[in-house]
């Protein structure tokens, strides 16, 4: 394995099934730790090897129960409710798990790494359920629930079912975890469950970007807009790197574009002697200002991934263990601030992006406002077919729970753990929530591309189309055909959703 995690060897790992491998290199520096830790525990007050946990660390734990008490945190945490992770988002968590072992600042046993290692490698899914997290130390419970698994208790689901984890570990030749120093609480410890949560999250939300920019390009060659809006000299004297990121992907978008105006041709060759122009001068703000509204989402989603990459690749344990130091410190590394803040950045943004698309389907739905499209884009008889109309109520309802789910859950601290925990993170929420937000969005913009396609074909444009827009158009077209007469295509948006969600234009 390469010696820092990367987002993208996270995808090839989940999405594609690369197996994970540690050299030899990297695990003599867990080796050293658990090593360093095993000397310099011995006659020492450590938090979590021989006092409590949380709020019961003033009370000492005597040697002969010093294995039972890592047991006891593992059992006594796994107290979750709610349905179990997807299985993308568990194998993320145990990427993230590992990457914080592999810092060699837990001082845990080098087998603890190597079993959490098969897990990911055949694909065993820890049952870890969605709530019990309030992110400050860490993800406690979902983690002990990971932790459970790896001891040979509780549920996992192998191969689409739900089965004994002691069962499937025989099955595949994976010896249960010992207790040896701290494996308990290292394994329940940490930020990890909402770090792979995010970095789902990251990976969908990036490709949700791509898709509203192409999806901004074809509306306006529907629009047939001036295409300045994208131009370098407008766009550069603005002083936003996302502005910029933005209007040069529009513009490699349209080169190839016949649709798109020239405002030098048009309106700078002095010819024009009219009182009104029966063209737009310039196009709705949802069309005209793509780069400006989804330049910040860029910026958002660029720094998210900063910050995702940097925790998968953290020590968020506690205490940290420092062999070259000589020493065991305690903090709270455990704290989820960053990925909680980050994560209510980036449903905030993708929220941005389902208010726009719903603007610009309401522009393509709207005859009185576009003036060249037949209303709900209803090539039927009007009156007796209805179009897409009712696909709007679907678009317009799902981008408002959006809206509702912005709401910033970064500053809903509560105490608690007998205000040992006074201030918590709620970093897990945060990232729920927003898985919840990318999910919706991608249903909007289902919604919009296919409207994209039907317009299209209500001014029969695709000859002049973007060489993407078009490759596009003919995936959409194999998807949901052209809307005459009326039929339900529920099942076409769902199929619209998957591919959205598994291709890149």
């Amino acid at each position: 394995m390469q010696d820092r995690l990367t987002l993208d060897l996270l995808e090839q790992v989940v999405c594609q099934g690369r197996k994970l491998d540690i050299g030899e290199e990297t695990m003599a520096v867990v080796r050293r730790s658990y090593a360093f830790l095993e000397k310099f525990s011995k006659e020492k007050i450590i938090y979590g090897i021989n006092t409590g946990f949380g709020p019961m660390a003033q009370w000492r734990v005597e040697d002969d129960h010093l294995k039972e008490l890592q047991y006891n945190i593992i059992r006594s945490h796994s107290t979750g409710a709610g349905a179990p992770l997807d299985d993308d988002l568990a194998l993320a968590a145990m990427i993230a798990r590992l990457g914080t072992f592999l810092q060699g600042r837990s001082g845990v046993h080098p087998e603890l790494v190597q079993t959490l290692l098969a897990f990911i490698n055949n694909r065993v899914i820890p049952f870890i359920p969605e709530h019990g997290s309030v992110g400050a130390s860490g993800d406690l419970v979902q983690l002990a629930h990971i932790a459970l698994n790896l001891i040979g208790e509780g549920e996992v689901r192998y191969n689409g079912k739900w089965r004994p984890a002691g069962e499937v570990m025989a099955e595949l030749g994976i010896r249960p975890v010992e207790i040896h120093i701290r494996e308990g609480l290292s394994a329940t410890n940490g930020t990890s469950v909402m770090t792979g949560i995010g970095c789902i999250n990251q990976l969908h939300a990036e490709r949700l970007l791509d898709w509203a920019t192409l999806a901004a390009v074809w509306m306006n060659e529907i629009a047939s807009s001036y295409d300045d809006l994208m131009a370098e000299p407008l766009n550069e004297v603005r002083r936003q790197d996302g502005q910029q990121v933005i209007a040069r992907r529009m513009r490699e978008l349209a080169a190839s574009s016949r649709c798109l105006r020239k405002r030098e041709d048009e309106l700078y060759d002095g010819r024009h002697l009219e009182k009104t122009f029966g063209h737009k001068v310039q196009p709705y703000y949802s069309l005209r200002c793509i780069p400006q509204i989804l330049g910040p989402v860029q910026e958002t989603l660029a720094n998210a991934r900063r910050v995702l990459e940097n925790e998968l690749n953290s020590a968020c344990d506690n205490p940290i263990v420092d062999p070259d130091t000589r020493s065991v410190y305690h903090g709270g590394n455990f704290h989820g601030d960053y990925i909680s803040l980050e994560q209510d950045k980036v449903k905030i943004a993708m929220t941005r992006v389902a208010m726009t698309a719903e603007r610009q389907l309401n522009y393509l739905f709207h005859d009185r406002i576009n003036g060249i499209l037949p209303p709900f884009l209803n090539t039927g008889t009007l009156g007796l077919n209805y179009g897409m109309q009712a696909c709007q109520f679907t678009a317009t309802s799902t981008t408002a729970e959006c809206q509702t789910l912005a709401m910033p859950n970064y500053v809903h601290s509560i105490p608690n753990n007998n205000d040992n925990q006074d201030i918590v993170s709620m970093g897990t929420n945060s990232a729920l929530l927003c898985k919840k937000v990318i999910a919706n969005v991608t249903q909007v913009l289902a919604i919009q591309y296919i409207a994209l396609a039907q317009a299209t074909d209500c001014l029969d444009l695709y000859d002049k189309l973007c060489d993407t827009s078009r490759k596009t158009y003919d995936s959409v077209r194999a998807i949901q055909p052209h809307i005459r007469e009326d039929k339900p295509f529920y099942k076409q948006i769902d199929q619209m959703v998957r591919f959205l969600r598994d291709h890149r234009p």
